[in-house]
């Protein structure tokens, strides 16, 4: 359906993401990826949302004066906020425990941000969700990490593996958001778009 409407356009993810790959297939759409290196650096004062913010721009404008009149770009970044920090990804198995120890029955959100760039105009999306994790054993969480190595994701955990079927007690909002992508506002804001 969008697919059609979107046909003069070219949608470029700027994403290694193998999840938010396989969303952009999942809905339908016709897309090509770009990469480029990005330092994903940002001033030590922004807080929550405004740092996803950043990150997401940051990645779209390394595309600056490179998209052609019918691309569209979309650049994202998604972190864990919990108890007034950013939890990005783990280092290392030490790193993965003690994040996702500090979590164990609380509520934490993840917070996504996405940029749509295209060459002459940049408008910006998050979600916010809210995550309350059980009492979680240091056996469970050190099975977690020895056996699904979660170094690639925000906060050291996915939802949608072993970990979130047995961890995750309450979801308030996008469950895809938790995953790295806010599927159905992406969706819409394309469908606006045209």
């Amino acid at each position: 359906m969008l697919k059609e409407k979107l046909k003069k356009y070219k949608i470029i993810l700027a994403s290694g993401s193998p999840r938010r790959q396989q969303f952009f297939k999942d809905l339908d759409l016709d897309f090509e990826i770009r990469l480029k290196d990005v330092e994903e650096i940002y001033p030590p004062e922004l807080k929550a949302v405004e740092i996803t913010d950043y990150l997401a721009k940051l990645k779209a404008n390394a595309f600056e004066g490179e998209l052609a009149a019918n691309e569209i770009l979309v650049t994202s970044d998604t972190i864990v906020w919990h108890q007034n920090k950013a939890l990005g990804k783990p280092k290392n198995a030490e790193e993965a425990f003690a994040m996702i120890k500090s979590m164990s029955d609380t509520t934490h959100e993840v917070i996504t941000s996405v940029c749509f760039k295209t060459a002459d105009s940049s408008t910006l999306l998050h979600d916010i969700t809210k995550v309350t994790f059980n009492n979680l054993s240091d056996e469970a969480i050190l099975y977690y990490i020895e056996n699904y190595k979660p170094y690639d994701k925000a906060g050291a955990y996915g939802i949608q593996e072993w970990f979130g079927f047995m961890a995750v007690a309450k979801v308030e909002g996008s469950y895809t958001n938790v995953m790295g992508l806010p599927t159905a506002k992406v969706y819409e804001f394309l469908t606006k778009l045209v």
